[in-house]
């Protein structure tokens, strides 16, 4: 499998993996110049000190301070068991509503390239060929 396939936009790696995953400062620093409230109500922030906030509450200067980030949360910081940026159109294609700021786990998952069967036997990209 090379590592250039074309994803069919088929929403099953979404689906499956698109929640739960952990964040890096590297996707944060965007959003916030760019007020992305619509993101960041849906990251829940753990500082070193232990205290715990949504991404709709911190600044710049909160950074260094971040000791880890999840994705995606509620409004209130609790685990949801789905992308809330995730849309499936008429066309039956899925796609991504922050696309254009989506975060680094998404814009790098390729389930072609990933070393666990899980993820490329149920991707039609992948074609019959696992990893």
């Amino acid at each position: 499998m090379t590592p250039h396939q074309d994803c069919l936009q088929c929403g099953r790696c979404c689906e499956k993996w698109g929640w739960g995953q952990k964040g890096v400062i590297e996707d944060l620093t965007p959003w916030i110049l760019a007020n992305r409230q619509d993101i960041l109500k849906h990251v829940l922030i753990r500082f070193s000190d232990g205290k715990r906030c949504t991404g709709r509450n911190i600044s710049k200067d909160d950074l260094p301070y971040i000791v880890r980030i999840d994705y995606w949360t509620d409004t209130n910081g609790r685990t949801i068991t789905h992308c809330p940026f995730f849309w499936r159109a008429e066309d039956g294609k899925v796609y991504c509503k922050i696309h254009d700021a989506k975060p680094k786990v998404c814009i790098g998952f390729t389930p072609w390239n990933e070393g666990i069967r899980d993820y490329a036997l149920n991707c039609p990209a992948c074609r019959n060929n696992a990893p």
